[in-house]
């Protein structure tokens, strides 16, 4: 499935920076490492292959203004606003419902902080530190007060402003200036300005539903397309996703057009009982899926690789889904920090062949030109803007 043309407006000019080339550098002696330092020079163009995961969180604050700018600016293609609601049930853009104290300076403003569902209690020798501060613990006049700041806690912390300042080591403060949280109607105003794709993610409610006794799951999924719908842009242009197949089924049978391009963030596979070798054991498999009408899933980054004799190849869950006559979208490279520890998480599957930063091009290469992926989120787009230039000249 081809992703449709970019609306090409207003754009600025694609900016990559050095790390393209940084991990090109790293890259071991092959025919990848020469074709891509070949494109190290060439003008680069937005590629819709290239997602904005969250906007650029490896530097930039998540959901910010300037976290998407960045990713903007570095030809990411689509961007993706995480949708949750406020107390006033105002949609805004927050990875969880309950994670302001996390990756906003919630916590260090009192009049706020004292609305949180959990106050900060500092670590003990027994307990970590704790809170959490949720979007549907103030209204949206409130949130649009606070700033944005890196994701992460120290739950070492006896204090709160320790805690609110534990970010990882190495996501950078350098660019944390107070940067104004959006609201998703302001992430669609923001790309629609700039002629990007947008890819909502109906996040799960932390509070019991329907909340307030009236709003109800349905209501939330269709607040999020019709806020498309009121700011005129073309389901061609959305990418709806969801976590729980009922989302998705609601607007398979609600929003037909719209759900042609839903995503089924597929998050079975994160169960313990998952079997990487027999992916047809997930229920609904992958044809009956596409019989109710899906035509794109997204499983994590190492659901759809492994190791065979040494080398990353497809899994047995990428070729069962592109059998079923599956697009793949996964998700999110450059979110792990330093790759020389194996990389954690996201690259389990192939951890015993991922010893530095250069498996970032490596898993890259292989996701694009065996797996077949049509979409890639990334923390740094940049990344995937210059693979998507270098080897996949269609994918604009």
């Amino acid at each position: 499935m081809l992703l449709p043309t970019l609306l090409l407006l207003s754009l600025p000019q694609v900016e990559l920076g050095p790390r393209p080339a940084y991990l090109t550098d790293l890259l071991p002696a092959g025919e990848l490492k020469t074709k891509l330092s070949q494109c190290l020079q060439q003008p680069a163009k937005r590629q819709s292959f290239s997602i904005g995961h969250r906007g650029a969180p490896l530097q930039f604050p998540e959901h910010s203004q300037a976290s998407y700018m960045a990713a903007i600016r570095m030809g990411a293609g689509i961007l993706e606003c995480d949708v949750t609601f406020t107390a006033d049930k105002q949609l805004v853009c927050r990875h969880a419902q309950c994670d302001l104290h996390q990756t906003t300076d919630m916590l260090l403003r009192p009049e706020l902080a004292k609305k949180c569902t959990m106050p900060f209690s500092p670590a003990t020798a027994e307990q970590p530190a704790t809170a959490s501060c949720c979007a549907s613990d103030i209204t949206l006049a409130e949130y649009k007060t606070l700033c944005a700041k890196m994701d992460g806690v120290d739950a070492t912390a006896s204090n709160v402003e320790d805690y609110v300042n534990g970010s990882p080591s190495w996501r950078t403060t350098l660019y944390q200036q107070c940067s104004a949280p959006l609201s998703h109607q302001e992430s669609i105003a923001l790309f629609k300005a700039h002629g990007v794709m947008m890819t909502p993610e109906l996040k799960a409610a932390e509070v019991a539903m329907p909340y307030q006794d009236n709003y109800s799951q349905a209501q939330y999924a269709q607040q999020l397309i019709d806020e498309y719908k009121a700011a005129g842009v073309a389901p061609s242009q959305v990418w709806p996703q969801s976590f729980h197949l009922d989302d998705i089924r609601y607007w398979l049978k609600h929003e037909p057009e719209f759900a042609k391009q839903a995503v089924y963030l597929d998050g079975r596979v994160d169960d313990p009982n998952y079997d990487a070798t027999k992916p047809e054991l997930l229920s609904p498999g992958f044809t009956e899926l596409k019989a109710e009408g899906l035509n794109i899933i997204a499983p994590p980054l190492w659901v759809l690789v492994t190791v065979e004799n040494g080398k990353v190849v497809p899994s047995a869950y990428a070729k069962a889904a592109k059998a079923a006559g599956l697009d793949i979208i996964t998700w999110s490279l450059e979110r792990s920090g330093p790759l020389a520890e194996g990389g954690g998480w996201y690259y389990q599957s192939i951890a015993s062949v991922t010893s530095d930063d250069s498996m970032t091009l490596q898993l890259l290469d292989v996701l694009a030109q065996q797996v077949g992926v049509i979409g890639v989120f990334s923390d740094w787009p940049a990344t995937t803007t210059f693979y998507a230039n270098c080897m996949l000249q269609d994918n604009i």
